[in-house]
């Protein structure tokens, strides 16, 4: 009755520990999920606290250059050249920008909250999440940690849930919900219909071209040996190290 404090995740594995009999074990497990998961998102936080700082100490200080320094340059340059010779054009575009960033300062302003206004209108939608998501996911680096985050949230998440009893669709309809990111959210429901009508679970992820070969090849040696929790577990770890570094 507090899904704020309780996400899908955590009901369903302690629904898993009332049915099995192995609450203790069930929490032990949710505990050490949501440790690690908790540790990851720190890190990859705390690794984004620097370049913010520097990316938005950059643009400040290039608007108060923009404002105060280029209109003084702009009168220099006017009166060396005179009034006959023009700027380059290079040169006059940025004292354009110059000029209406003093003068006309509202439109940049105006121009923000729209543009705010439209990513939240676009975002409100299933498509909108989906293409943000999937510029987000095809970022060149960020990208990169993003499609890896994605991994290893996928395999601990559906390891910890099969490992706690919970079926295989129930678990992969879990980790559909609990992805956040629409682009792997799809993937995982196209995943799950394929188990649904009696496939396994490496071939549909093959054909969703989303998760690497490494991962498809694990997945099927866990299915073929019956310890596919165990081996999503370790492609869990494995992304976590990537991650990390």
């Amino acid at each position: 009755q507090n899904p704020k404090s309780f996400d899908k995740l955590y009901l369903n594995m302690v629904r898993a520990g009332e049915a099995s009999g192995a609450m203790e074990i069930i929490l032990d497990r949710l505990a050490s999920f949501m440790e690690k998961a908790s540790r990851i998102a720190g890190k990859v936080k705390s690794a984004m606290i620097y370049p913010i700082v520097i990316l938005s100490l950059a643009t400040l200080a290039l608007i108060g250059m923009m404002i105060f320094i280029v209109p003084n340059f702009a009168k220099i340059f006017q009166d060396l050249l005179g009034p006959k010779e023009p700027l380059p054009g290079i040169t006059q575009g940025l004292i354009f920008v110059s000029k209406t960033l003093v003068s006309g300062w509202y439109y940049y302003v105006g121009g923000v909250v729209a543009i705010i206004v439209l990513y939240k209108i676009i975002v409100s939608f299933k498509y909108g999440k989906w293409g943000r998501d999937w510029l987000v996911y095809n970022m060149p680096i960020f990208g990169d940690i993003v499609s890896k985050t994605a991994i290893s949230r996928f395999g601990r998440t559906l390891g910890t849930l099969m490992s706690s009893g919970v079926p295989v669709l129930g678990a992969l309809a879990i980790v559909r919900e609990t992805s956040g990111n629409e682009v792997v959210a799809t993937a995982i429901q196209k995943v799950h219909d394929a188990v649904r009508d009696g496939d396994g679970i490496a071939k549909p992820l093959g054909d969703t071209k989303i998760f690497p070969e490494m991962v498809i090849s694990m997945v099927e040696v866990g299915e073929e040996t019956g310890k596919l929790p165990e081996m999503l577990d370790k492609i869990a770890n494995t992304y976590d190290e990537e991650v990390d570094n």
